[in-house]
């Protein structure tokens, strides 16, 4: 199966606003489309996302978006970056879309994060799995050996994928799909040798309070 990238999965039905439209159509617009953030463009560049905590704090539904202190202004994938990036920006930002924004910095659309996880169950050797975000300096990553640490846990890595860090040009971030939901001994294995995870998901195996804020986050979309 070829590698599925953001602009593979963009969603058609979900419209963005505009930097001219009214608190009141933004609020209007979440609601009907069962979204908790829309993006907002100032003549197609991506500005950020509205979300119902924004709107929250004005009164007047005619306030336009512009005089709006929009966040998540950084939130955002490339038509070419891999939909693994996808998911991990959702999880790092607890949002329910990614936009898709292009080297102009032009606006291309939306990924849902049901979108993303329903290309995550199309990849082979299926069942749901869990999902685990590493980083760690280039020069000591294996994924023979991180693999080994898996496997002495019972379980095996379906997929990998490795991405540079964007925040740290040294580093690398390493996305690995297991068949087991299971991670908690995962995890602490890998942390026990030095590697850093910085998110994970598991369809069913909540571990913690972090964990359980990612899973909400990741299956609101789902679930209204």
């Amino acid at each position: 199966m070829p590698a599925l990238l953001a602009e593979d999965l963009l969603n058609e039905m979900i419209p963005p606003l505009k930097g001219t439209d009214s608190a009141g159509k933004a609020a209007r617009w979440l609601d009907e489309f069962h979204v908790a953030q829309l993006p907002v463009l100032d003549n197609r560049k991506y500005r950020g996302l509205v979300t119902e905590a924004d709107l929250a704090d004005f009164d007047d539904p005619e306030t336009p978006l512009s005089e709006l202190p929009l966040g998540y202004a950084e939130a955002y994938v490339r038509p070419d970056q891999h939909f693994y990036r996808v998911m991990e920006l959702a999880i790092e930002n607890k949002i329910q879309l990614v936009p898709v924004v292009d080297e102009r910095h032009e606006y291309a659309g939306v990924v849902t994060i049901a979108d993303a996880l329903a290309a995550f169950g199309q990849q082979p050797a299926g069942g749901q799995g869990g999902i685990i975000v590493l980083t760690m300096e280039e020069r000591d990553y294996s994924l023979t050996q991180i693999s080994r640490y898996v496997e002495e846990n019972n379980a095996k890595i379906i997929s990998a994928h490795v991405a540079q860090d964007e925040v740290d040009p040294r580093r690398i971030r390493l996305t690995i799909k297991l068949n087991t939901e299971n991670l908690a001994r995962i995890t602490a294995t890998l942390e026990r040798f030095g590697y850093v995870v910085t998110a994970q998901f598991s369809g069913t195996a909540v571990v913690n309070e972090d964990e359980q804020e990612r899973y909400d986050a990741l299956l609101r979309y789902l679930s209204v």
